[in-house]
């Protein structure tokens, strides 16, 4: 009796596990990447900040709703299928794991500012061997307040000019004393890399390369949609042309 106990028992949990990865991966595959558009990524992990992931994710998902533009499929990576926690404390379930490479092609990587990116996140070497291998393909790498780090980390940024969070500009610099960092700029366009302030300003980066690749009149669409006040001209910033 004890043995055919021990044995259902270990069919269920056998049974349990494959259920859940087939759920993992039932997931991954319904979602919608629709052709045509562009890939947009967003890497989080825990201690994401909220508004360095919800800003861009509002502006780049609200492409889908102007009319003969090439818009956006937003969806998130992470290290895991597993919830994450971001820094206010909002769980969010990837939408794919970067781990196994059963994803799509990344064309815009967004890096939202996380609480650990300027220490113990920089010693994720497979978290920056990604950021490493999305550039290679990538037509834009963007970041938002300390996401700079992890581009900084990645040897992306030697050789441009970029920004990051004020209060961390010196720590920035001391850190990756060969870069040439916009201390004035609230976001900085050098290349195929957009890093901004963060914070509200990560709307503004936003809707600054929805600009560069719909025109100003649907990023003010997309600002007005969002009740946002939207003159890039307003914005302290730094295009290298």
């Amino acid at each position: 009796m004890k043995a055919t106990t021990l044995l259902s028992l270990f069919v269920f949990f056998i049974f349990s596990c494959t259920n859940q990865n087939a759920q993992k991966n039932k997931t991954n595959k319904e979602l919608k990447i629709k052709p045509d558009r562009y890939n947009v990524g967003f890497l989080i992990m825990d201690g994401t900040f909220n508004t360095e992931f919800t800003a861009p994710f509002d502006i780049f998902q609200h492409t889908q709703y102007r009319d003969n533009i090439k818009a956006m499929n937003v969806f998130t990576v992470a290290n895991t299928l597993e919830p994450i926690t971001t820094f206010e404390g909002v769980k969010i379930i990837p939408d794919f794991d970067y781990t196994n490479n059963n994803m799509p092609e990344i064309d815009i990587l967004v890096i939202p500012s996380a609480e650990h990116h300027t220490n113990s996140d920089l010693n994720d070497v497979v978290m920056i061997s990604f950021v490493k291998k999305v550039d290679e393909k990538a037509l834009y790498m963007t970041s938002h307040c300390d996401g700079a780090f992890v581009l900084a980390k990645a040897g992306l940024l030697d050789t441009i000019a970029s920004t990051t969070f004020p209060g961390d500009l010196d720590k920035y610099q001391k850190m990756f004393p060969q870069l040439n960092v916009k201390k004035n700029s609230l976001f900085v366009h050098d290349g195929k890399y957009i890093t901004s302030a963060g914070g509200a300003k990560s709307f503004e980066a936003s809707l600054y390369l929805c600009e560069v690749l719909y025109g100003k009149e649907i990023a003010e669409s997309l600002a007005e949609g969002l009740v946002i006040d939207w003159d890039v001209n307003k914005v302290p910033h730094f295009i290298n042309p």
